[in-house]
């Protein structure tokens, strides 16, 4: 029930067009230091990328009365990226930073800011996670939608609101950041 409002709030505040749905008005720059709300940080390659709509808000909106003829349109494209839609695939774990973790898992990213993308290169990436039922993520934009983790069975791509996620190309400086910051903590 809190997602649905959390959802129908956001759609009224938000502005759609046949575009992504954004949820910022200003993007913020990764902090490698959030990595600290991470329950678990591999590296690893992605397969299995799906992004995953959400029919039930879909027709929830389709069946208002007073929805415009515009965004009757934009509700009816299956396309049309939602803020309650979300990405779910499977990791397989080639190094463990941070936690303890399978061989392979699946895991949700909700990306709050923009849409998700429709596929995802394998990577390798370094890949921060928490537990959908832990604390919030780190808090930096002023105008974030924090929606609750769709599939609490799994974890969730770490991405303060407004910022980037914690899928980070390996070996890239972002990735070598936040090593710095993991290799600086104490054990």
């Amino acid at each position: 029930m809190l997602r649905c409002w959390l959802i129908a709030v956001a759609a009224l505040v938000c502005p759609f067009s046949g575009e992504a749905a954004h949820a910022c008005r200003v993007s913020v720059p990764l902090a490698p230091g959030d990595i600290k709300y991470a329950d678990m940080v591999i590296v690893g390659r992605i397969e299995n990328y799906k992004v995953i709509r959400d029919p039930v808000f879909r027709q929830k909106m389709l069946d208002s009365p007073a929805l415009s003829p515009e965004m009757r349109r934009f509700y009816e494209d299956k396309n049309a990226n939602l803020l309650s839609d979300y990405a779910r695939f499977d990791i397989v774990v080639d190094q463990v930073l941070v936690g303890k973790a399978p061989f392979r898992l699946s895991v949700t990213w909700d990306n709050s800011t923009f849409a998700e993308p429709k596929a995802m290169d394998a990577g390798p990436y370094l890949i921060a996670l928490r537990k959908a039922d832990s604390s919030m993520p780190p808090l930096r934009g002023p105008s974030a939608t924090i929606i609750p983790s769709p599939e609490a069975g799994l974890l969730t791509v770490l991405q303060a609101p407004c910022s980037s996620p914690f899928i980070l190309a390996s070996t890239g400086d972002e990735a070598r950041a936040v090593r710095e910051v993991l290799s600086a903590r104490p054990r």
